[in-house]
């Protein structure tokens, strides 16, 4: 397969790509900061899949760099990152957003999340999640006090940051533009925005 796609996420919304081993995503902030929940999935049974977990384990550390892969809940690199114009401020220690995380954060109703936005992208490509794993939280900073406590802080990613990513297998990958207007998730102004995908489905 060869080919290239381009495309834009609205702010609180997802989408989900399948890409052949060797494809490419670089994921991109064109309007400023903003939070990208991504998760990937091995295809065909999506069984497989990247863990935080794992990736903590098997780096030694909390934050990737360039050079570094996630890896799956069978501890195989299913994504390396091979380029990062950000800062390179990464979580991997934060959930996705759903409805019990708003309802706890004040706000009652609905509202868009990144957990509902993995299960409708997938659902839209035949899929279905097995789980909702912790995703990897690309440009989202999160302080951690002498005292062990989480903090969010507003991205140092700013308008026009990227970072690229390679698959190692075949797989499906999700991107959910965080929802999150409540804390400084998505920057100071807690205004969720687009962000800009270019995709590569080039093999190996």
């Amino acid at each position: 397969m060869q080919g290239s796609e381009r495309l834009i996420i609205p702010a609180g919304h997802g989408r989900a790509i399948e890409l052949p081993a060797g494809g490419a995503l670089t994921i991109a902030l064109p309007s400023g900061p903003q939070v990208v929940d991504m998760w990937a999935f091995c295809l065909p049974d999506l069984e497989e899949f990247i863990s935080c977990e794992h990736t903590r384990s098997c780096l030694e550390k909390l934050r990737p760099g360039v050079g570094d892969a996630f890896y799956s809940n069978q501890r195989r690199a299913l994504l390396t990152i091979i380029e990062d114009t950000s800062p390179g401020i990464h979580d991997l220690l934060l959930s996705a957003c759903d409805a019990e995380r708003y309802a706890l954060l004040g706000h009652h109703g609905a509202h868009r999340n990144c957990a509902d936005n993995l299960r409708e992208a997938l659902n839209q490509l035949g899929h279905s999640p097995p789980e909702i794993p912790s995703p990897v939280n690309l440009f989202e900073n999160v302080e951690i006090d002498d005292q062990g406590r989480l903090e969010i802080q507003p991205p140092l990613a700013r308008k026009g940051d990227a970072i690229t990513l390679r698959a190692k297998q075949k797989l499906v990958a999700v991107l959910s533009a965080c929802p999150m207007d409540i804390v400084p998730t998505n920057g100071a102004d807690k205004t969720p925005k687009d962000i800009s995908v270019s995709i590569s489905f080039s093999e190996e």
